[in-house]
């Protein structure tokens, strides 16, 4: 039996929650969501500009942890951009601060 996943700590929910590339219709846009530890995750790190380890430590979760959200949150926000797809943030195992 896989241990219970810990919840991540977070800011707050999103302002915003959908992002979808202009001129393109809604029915036509496919999506990819990105939870909100992983937006909390690129938050910090690229936004804010805390390293790694304080990013970490604010999220309550470990380096390693942290690393594989940030990686996670790019991967698809770069596969929308590049193929043109909506971001949908929701979901995820957080509690807010």
């Amino acid at each position: 039996m896989p241990r219970p996943r810990l919840r991540r700590r977070v800011k707050g929910n999103p302002k915003i929650t959908y992002f979808k590339p202009a001129g393109v219709r809604m029915q036509e846009l496919e999506e990819t969501t990105l939870t909100v530890e992983e937006y909390e995750a690129v938050r910090l790190k690229d936004f804010e500009g805390l390293g790694q380890e304080e990013s970490a430590a604010k999220m309550e979760v470990s380096q390693p942890t942290f690393h594989r959200l940030l990686l996670d949150a790019r991967k698809k926000i770069a596969d929308a951009i590049v193929n043109g797809k909506a971001i949908k943030i929701e979901g995820g195992s957080f509690k807010i601060k």
